[in-house]
């Protein structure tokens, strides 16, 4: 039997998502396993016993455990420092003689599951640093062994679990830092070459790493631009890319990716360099006449359409994704009627959103997209409660990318968006006017409440400062008003082109509800005045220039 069999023996504690068999197997409690005894196997027990007795290091009884204070910790990590030189000058003096170094390979590994306690008391983390710990735990991940490396993965994982780190602040700060300074990342990034994920102890070892990067991107979120420049970036790529069954890992895999992009357009454009979006539309495309098998495969099929979201926040990745043919692939999707139609249409509205859109726009048009998109217009589809999509944010996807469309929109391809309004009666424009007078009385009932609010507060000598006016102002977008917004905006820009016969039937329609387009002029002007929150004063003067003309030629 080698080195890794033996080591193989110790019991699996699991990782932080659970790649557990049995689903009922409760984890222990961090109290109990401060008590445990991490013996590899009963059969091993006497001469784990001395061995342990030997070195002065851990109890041999469970009833009997020693309270962890600074001292035991301190003798902990001194006993952990010895084995770990001893294995590795034995494997220098001894390259080609396992039976050698085999010994000192299995108290190796003995410590360091013994260590696991110290997570109970993240207090004392500071000795860990001060003593070196961290730095020698690191060096072993480059151990010719790979059982001690998912040794020290495990430990790290449960250092870092984010509920721990909470209970100490102090000793977080200087854990993370000291594995930061590390280059902790890269050396997870090296490890996980060279796991085999085909082995279920090395695949739990992979688990284990995506659980500390989640920890520490969780616990510091600034680490993920630096995590994706140090290889994760590419390595989760290929990951996702591995022609390997559905499982654990690979929904691991997706959930960090989107966590790596989010916020961070260094990610973003590190992604579209490596061909990521390519690896997000190929591995999406499964789903095109397929829904997900298992809720855990629909999880990860959200997180590829996040990833791929946020992608497209940078132009240059808009490019690549029309390259790509993204365009083709998400109006498939909306044809075929499976689950993944309600995130399509989310990457659609982002791929087309702003000037940057403008391309993806005609194109759009030119593969008949107009024929996919109008029909989900004018009837929300029924099935969306599977993909956890409201009524409100099918319009609100739908109408943001016809909004998109006419301002982007130029020539013959416009043209042709314009006249799907005048079809089969001006159908679209009475669908336009019954959807605006749906989300204009949804913002009255919720304006109604917010200026009772105000009352109150006016009454009790409260402030209204500007951080609550714009509190109330979110309150409004989110009960209708950005939605309704886009309608005007769709209104305002049909009414103004060369089609007489759509902007009679909005009149008529208005007139028979006794409404007025006053008020669709001061919801747009309104809109104008809030226009272009986090983008540049150049784009922000355009479309306020842009607006006010409508308003002023409607």
């Amino acid at each position: 039997m080698d080195v890794g069999e033996l080591l193989r023996y110790q019991p699996d504690r699991g990782a932080k998502r659970g790649r557990e068999e049995d689903p009922d197997e409760v984890k222990p409690s961090r109290k109990e396993r401060a008590g445990r005894n991490w013996a590899r196997d009963e059969d091993k027990a006497p001469q784990e016993d001395e061995r342990k007795t030997t070195d002065g290091a851990g109890s041999t009884d469970d009833d009997e455990v020693e309270p962890l204070d600074e001292s035991a910790v301190k003798r902990m990590i001194l006993t952990f420092e010895k084995r770990s030189y001893k294995n590795q000058e034995l494997r220098i003096k001894f390259p080609d003689n396992p039976e050698k170094f085999m010994e000192s390979e299995l108290d190796l590994n003995d410590i360091i599951q013994e260590m696991h306690v110290i997570a109970t008391i993240p207090d004392l983390y500071h000795l860990l640093v001060e003593l070196n710990a961290v730095q020698s735990l690191l060096g072993l991940l480059g151990h010719e062994n790979t059982d001690v490396c998912i040794a020290v993965v495990d430990l790290l994982q449960e250092l870092t679990d984010i509920d721990i780190l909470h209970e100490s602040e102090e000793g977080a700060q200087v854990l993370i830092d000291a594995l930061v300074e590390g280059q902790v990342i890269a050396l997870l990034v090296q490890n996980l070459e060279r796991l085999d994920e085909t082995v279920k102890e090395e695949a739990d070892g992979v688990h284990n790493t995506l659980a500390i990067i989640e920890n520490m991107t969780e616990f510091r979120p600034e680490i993920c631009s630096e995590a994706a420049q140090q290889g994760l970036l590419q390595w989760l790529l290929k990951r996702l890319k591995a022609k390997l069954p559905f499982d654990a890992n690979k929904l691991y895999c997706s959930e960090i990716l989107a966590i790596l992009l989010q916020n961070n357009d260094d990610t973003r454009e590190l992604l579209g360099e490596l061909d990521g979006i390519d690896v997000l539309l190929q591995q999406l495309s499964v789903f095109k006449r397929h829904d997900p098998s298992t809720a855990e495969e629909q999880e990860m099929m959200e997180n590829l359409f996040d990833a791929l979201c946020s992608c497209l926040m940078l132009s240059s990745n808009r490019d690549r994704f029309l390259k790509g043919e993204g365009l083709q692939l998400m109006n498939l999707m909306l044809r075929e009627k499976k689950m993944s139609r309600c995130s399509a249409l989310r990457v659609l509205d982002h791929a087309m959103i702003g000037p940057e859109g403008s391309d993806n726009c005609h194109k759009f048009v030119d593969i008949l997209g107009l024929r996919t998109i109008f029909p989900l217009f004018m009837k929300s589809p029924k099935k969306m409660k599977k993909s956890g999509v409201s009524e409100k944010e099918h319009e609100e996807h739908i109408c943001s990318i016809l909004a998109s469309l006419l301002r982007n929109l130029k020539g013959q391809q416009r043209t042709r968006l314009l006249n799907k309004f005048t079809e089969n009666d001006s159908e679209k424009v009475d669908r336009l006017m019954e959807l605006y007078f749906k989300y204009l009385e949804a913002v009255r009932v919720a304006d109604k409440k917010i200026e009772g609010e105000k009352h109150d507060m006016v009454r009790r000598g409260e402030i209204l400062d500007d951080d609550l006016e714009d509190e109330f102002y979110l309150r409004r977008l989110d009960a209708g008003l950005f939605l309704l917004q886009l309608l005007c905006y769709i209104t305002a820009e049909i009414c103004n082109s060369s089609v007489p016969q759509v902007r009679q039937r909005v009149m008529q329609i208005l007139n028979m509800r006794g409404s007025s387009i006053k008020i669709i002029r001061h919801i747009l002007k309104e809109y104008s005045e809030n226009i272009g929150d986090g983008k540049s004063a150049d784009f922000r003067e355009s479309e306020q220039k842009r607006i006010l003309e409508l308003i002023e030629t409607l």
